[in-house]
């Protein structure tokens, strides 16, 4: 078997394989879980005899470009390893691709970060073997994407998982400055310190479809999955190809109050609590009308002081490797 270089792109050809993959690895997902894990997602596609090309990303962004090019040369399947930066990324790269109007094009996945929550929302197992076991099944699932808009930054961008603005962006903020943890106790320790850094929420308003509120929002989650942060079940009952998304809209809330919600948001319980609303919409508008809005996209900061957001769900756009 050939050995896999560093910086080069390694080709692997099977006779018998009738589809041919691109897995686009990043190597610093999950501090670097991604690189470790190459030997064993390399001899689990031999394995199952996948004809596929292996490279790496090298930098913020570069996974749009690679998962871009793959679609338009050729390749059938355009596999992220990764996190759920690298599946943002390699949707992006899709969508860009044209692969919204080419659905014979699919996206597949290896969960290698810290939260891994498209992959959990796509019912995908970290478990690489079992990964690429559902990759060589190729049963494919056809979802719905959310595109964003917003007045700090130039270009729209689509997400897969979620949108979250507010308090749970900058958790997202918080999560990404420790490097000494991670996984889920990560998000803990950043919601501890988030509750006394961000306490303050803007006065929102928001329109979701037909429907307008005005509120204190101390965090409003645009659901596409069901779950944040690899332990937060934001919106445990959304479906990713229904033509909605769920909305998560929390009103601001004491100190004392946001840790005694903290417990049900694991559980995915918090919609029985009062100050937590849960709605549906394929469409949302949030304008700050007092502060801004941090907001985080698929666990990526997107924006830390936007004071618009336009949200847009495209239904049925992109197809997906999955369980059957």
């Amino acid at each position: 078997m050939s050995t896999v270089d560093h910086n080069l792109v390694v080709n692997y050809d099977h006779a018998m394989s009738k589809l041919r993959y691109k897995i686009i690895i990043n190597p610093t997902a999950g501090r670097g879980h991604g690189e470790r894990i190459i030997p064993a997602v390399t001899g689990s596609l031999n394995k199952y005899g996948l004809d596929f090309d292996l490279v790496r990303s090298l930098y913020p962004g570069h996974t749009i470009e690679l998962a871009a090019e793959a679609a338009v040369s050729g390749f059938d399947v355009v596999v992220g390893v990764g996190g759920d930066g690298t599946a943002n990324e390699v949707i992006n790269g899709l969508i860009l691709a044209g692969a919204a109007e080419q659905l014979d094009i699919a996206m597949g996945v290896i969960g290698a970060g810290r939260g891994n929550d498209f992959a959990f929302g796509m019912e995908i197992p970290e478990d690489v073997d079992k990964a690429c076991q559902i990759l060589a099944a190729n049963q494919r699932k056809t979802i719905d994407i959310g595109v964003v808009y917003g007045d700090q930054f130039a270009t729209p961008r689509h997400f897969g998982n979620s949108l979250g603005i507010g308090f749970d962006a900058v958790v997202t903020m918080e999560a990404l400055k420790v490097t000494w943890l991670s996984g889920v106790p990560n998000y803990l320790l950043a919601v501890l310190k988030t509750v006394f850094l961000y306490y303050k929420a803007p006065q929102v308003e928001l329109r979701y479809d037909n429907e307008q509120m005005v509120l204190p929002a101390l965090m409003i989650s645009v659901m596409n999955g069901r779950r944040q942060g690899g332990t937060f079940y934001m919106t445990p009952d959304a479906k990713n190809d229904d033509g909605l998304f769920d909305l998560c809209i929390v009103h601001e809330v004491s100190k004392p109050r946001i840790f005694s919600l903290v417990p049900r948001f694991l559980k995915g319980t918090q919609f029985s609590q009062k100050e937590v609303q849960l709605q549906q919409a394929g469409h949302v508008k949030l304008t700050a009308l007092l502060g801004v809005l941090p907001a985080h996209m698929d666990g990526e900061i997107i924006s830390s002081d936007a004071t618009e957001l336009e949200i847009k769900l495209l239904p049925r756009c992109l197809q997906v490797i999955c369980p059957e």
